[in-house]
């Protein structure tokens, strides 16, 4: 990958490779009976995975695939059923494919089943040997493989699942005679097969469900083939996406049936959108929560915030973290909000900054007003009251109360609390100077060295 950092953790369709082999290990089986081994970046690894209960088993040296279940054979091998290995680059694996492979174990009386898949060129993969009954007899590596092994065009996906007991009873056996003296997992189809056992075989349609990820480039193609299987489950549900090819949607998004996504959108992390919205073009909404009818106008950021049914945002608004705004709020062009409430109603349509705010129902807050939220050294609130109205160009100097039904006259500076349903005004007197503007216009017309 050439990068400080593990493969693993690298991400695609907005979460690391290791959260979807999590995930989907999760959709089979309890947090409690799923492992993770971790070598590299161990804590690293640990912290990416939030769901409680996952174990995690320490691979302090890296000796193979194998030996990765050989370290874990104290903490797993107690546990009866089945023992499902998949690996933590490989985002693409569905859960249904995992179900149908225990299902297939299941079905058989053989002691494993391993995924694999004809491709028109398997290099850079394990051949599966049949043998007798069409039984899988070995899995060999290609670098390891005869010419005639090597023309056969079953490749192995390096995923399995064997019953517990038969695989801790022989594992064993796996040995680093080998030119990289590693442990590799695919000698236990032979190990298996001596103890008079047999490994079974399902294929799967698309090898590129198995793709492991070795680079930048196969990372990208993950992450293009994990969105657009986003994208597919969205329109199928009822969700309207404009040139869905432009559009990006993290995998763990939920949008309601009847919104409509335009063009260049980003909808990402554990973003909730209701039914009937309209997030607009090149818009981008980042772990927040819309409910239904809200509309977000083109070129507008919403981050870490929740709008309620009816709410309308943009465009070329910015919603900075931990904002709420209330049911039929309205934010227009060019103003940003951070840490504030909107209440039901309120307006603050153009050119403003509101932040630690709170700010009443149905109040109106002026172009150009701003929020002085910080003195150099802390952040203080502003109360704006139910019904207010602030006057345009005002700078409201924080902390400051402002009453219910207050008005705040355009171009004030306001530093001193204002009584409900009062005027405020703070700024200086107009001062009118007969003739002035004339004067200066003549003066300027004048040759140099007749100006005074």
């Amino acid at each position: 990958m050439k990068s400080h950092k593990a493969k693993v953790l690298h991400r695609a369709g907005g979460k690391t490779m290791v959260e979807h082999a999590v995930d989907t290990a999760l959709a089979v089986t309890s947090a409690d009976r799923v492992f993770v081994v971790v070598g590299y970046q161990a804590d690293q690894v640990r912290a990416a995975i939030a769901t409680p209960g996952i174990g995690f088993i320490e691979q302090a040296e890296q000796l193979g695939t194998g030996h990765a279940l050989l370290v874990a054979r104290e903490a797993l091998s107690h546990l009866d059923g089945y023992l499902v290995i998949v690996y933590g680059d490989g985002p693409l694996l569905r859960a249904t494919t995992v179900r149908r492979l225990i299902e297939t174990l299941q079905a058989s009386d053989a002691a494993g089943a391993l995924l694999s898949a004809d491709m028109p060129d398997p290099t850079g993969y394990g051949r599966v040997i049949r043998g007798v009954s069409d039984r899988v007899i070995a899995v060999v590596e290609e670098k390891a493989a005869t010419p005639q092994q090597l023309a056969i065009r079953e490749a192995n996906m390096g995923i399995y699942c064997y019953r517990a007991d038969l695989f801790w009873r022989h594992a064993g056996e796996m040995r680093p005679d080998n030119p990289a003296h590693e442990y590799y997992l695919t000698d236990m189809v032979q190990i298996l097969n001596r103890a008079g056992h047999y490994v079974t075989a399902m294929k799967i349609d698309d090898p590129r469900e198995c793709l492991g990820i070795n680079d930048r480039v196969e990372l990208a193609e993950a992450d293009r083939l994990l969105r657009a299987r986003k994208l597919r489950d969205l329109m199928l549900a009822g969700v309207t996406i404009e040139k869905p090819e432009t559009v990006t949607i993290d995998g763990g998004v939920e949008i309601g049936i009847d919104t409509v996504v335009e063009p260049f959108a980003r909808i990402l992390g554990a973003t909730t959108i209701g039914e009937n919205c309209r997030i607009g073009a090149s818009s981008v909404i980042e772990n927040s929560t819309l409910g239904d009818d809200v509309v977000i106008a083109p070129l507008t950021v919403v981050t870490a915030s929740r709008l309620e049914r009816g709410a309308q945002a943009g465009p070329f608004s910015r919603l900075r973290p931990g904002n709420h705004v209330a049911e039929g709020a309205h934010i227009g062009n060019f103003v940003e909000l951070k840490k504030t409430r909107l209440g039901a109603g309120a307006k603050a349509n153009h050119l403003a900054y509101l932040g630690d705010s709170d700010i009443g129902a149905k109040a109106n807050i002026g172009a150009g007003t701003i929020t002085c939220n910080y003195d150099g050294e802390r952040k203080h609130p502003t109360y704006i009251g139910a019904g207010a109205f602030v006057g345009s160009n005002s700078t409201l100097v924080a902390p400051l109360e402002i009453g219910d039904g207050a008005y705040l006259a355009a171009g004030s500076v306001i530093t001193d609390p204002v009584p409900a349903d009062a005027l405020a005004v703070g700024r200086a007197r107009q001062v009118n100077k007969e003739g002035w503007a004339k004067k200066r216009r003549a003066r300027s017309a004048a040759p140099p060295a007749d100006r005074k």
